[in-house]
């Protein structure tokens, strides 16, 4: 963009970084015989019966706007599921908003809470439009160091540490994207005393749930004095398939509900009918398939993790999502130089870990959500690499 026309656009967006995953991929899609571990995407395709139950409400005609806050039905359904999976209770007829994916419920909770200046305490690394997102909103992000000694465990004593004045909002991401990283309860329960001593709110994105391998998953809303100062993200992009449906969703006490709702319904104003009929089907009868997805990504994420370390790039055993993030310091190469020279003579795609924040540098998301044959050859490839740096 010209200087000149530069002059129309907002000093916050100017400002913005561009998305480093995507910067990284428009290199992959010029390039052949890819193998991509880059994309944060399931290689499923959404089970049968959920796209038939899309086709269905097509057939139909059910291709009108719905409610504001969602079909009444699908919110039900999400109170029920978010109650047996989360030990979390929520009203559906005013505690639950269905929004357009993860990201727009992100957007609009903070949109929706924050006043210009007001400080957000955030994991680093994370996912790459956590930071942007708070600036969108005129927040300040206020970023939490996890680190591999812990395996990027969320520390309650990085967080008070990190802690200012100032600081409104808590945003975690648990398990994490992009390190698998997640918070034993007892750490967890730690970390919601400090968001009551300090009355924060705290905005809990917990999509990849349905992908904790080991351990049990806790969410933060649980603990005493939480549910009123938790606004509770989840979705169906990743546990069922689902990422371009664009469906996910936000439980909150009403009040804040309320106040995402008004940001919502002048933006996007509901979420796709026929995907909001395709989201009540999974939830009533995707259990299984989410189980045998699940099964498939640990079988993966113990092949990637184990050739890793034997390859010399050393790596923890993420306990969830479909991530692992190794170490590729021992190669004498910072991240962005390791990924760009990997593309361009092994054709593997792995992406920089400063995409997802200062903490990230010496690190590369590998994403194993691709087949097993695809990923026993990128590790070779990947071995032929490092081999070649020494």
């Amino acid at each position: 963009m010209s200087e000149d026309q530069n002059r129309f656009v907002a000093d916050h967006v100017i400002g913005l970084p561009r998305s480093g995953i995507r910067d990284f991929f428009e290199l992959v899609a010029a390039m052949k015989d890819v193998i991509s571990l880059g994309i944060g995407e399931p290689d499923f395709t959404t089970p049968w019966h959920i796209r038939e139950a899309a086709i269905y409400a097509l057939e139909k005609g059910r291709t009108h706007y719905t409610s504001n806050l969602g079909l009444i039905e699908l919110r039900r359904e999400i109170s029920a599921y978010v109650g047996r999976n989360f030990g979390l209770e929520y009203n559906p007829n005013n505690e639950v908003l269905v929004t357009v994916g993860v990201s727009e419920a992100m957007d609009i909770a903070l949109r929706a809470v924050l006043n210009p200046g007001d400080k957000v305490l955030y994991q680093d690394p994370c996912f790459v439009s956590y930071h942007p997102t708070v600036l969108l909103a005129h927040g300040v992000g206020v970023p939490i160091k996890t680190d591999a000694e812990s395996a990027f465990t969320l520390k309650a004593e990085e967080v008070k540490k990190s802690w200012e004045p100032g600081c409104k909002v808590l945003m975690i991401n648990l398990p994490c994207n992009p390190t698998g990283g997640v918070a034993e309860r007892a750490e967890l329960e730690e970390i919601a005393k400090f968001a009551v001593e300090k009355d924060m709110l705290v905005i809990s994105d917990e999509i990849y749930a349905e992908m904790t391998y080991e351990g049990e998953h806790v969410s933060i809303g649980t603990f005493p004095g939480m549910r009123e100062r938790t606004i509770f993200l989840h979705g169906f992009s990743k546990g069922w398939a689902m990422t371009g449906w664009r469906l996910g969703y936000a439980c909150a006490p009403a009040d804040l509900t309320e106040a995402m709702m008004k940001v919502h319904q002048y933006s996007m104003m509901c979420a796709s009918i026929v995907a909001q009929d395709a989201g009540v089907e999974a939830l009533r009868n995707g259990d299984d398939a989410v189980k045998k997805m699940k099964q498939a990504y640990q079988r993966r994420r113990d092949l990637v993790v184990r050739r890793f370390n034997e390859i010399g790039i050393t790596c923890h055993k993420p306990n969830a999502t479909f991530y692992a993030f190794p170490n590729i310091t021992s190669t004498g190469l910072d991240s962005k130089t390791f990924a760009k020279r990997l593309l361009e003579e092994e054709r593997v795609a792995m992406v920089p870990g400063t995409a997802f924040g200062q903490y990230g540098e010496g690190f590369v998301r590998c994403s194993f959500a691709t087949s097993y044959d695809q990923l026993v050859e990128a590790c070779n490839r990947i071995e032929r690499f490092v081999n070649n740096c020494k």
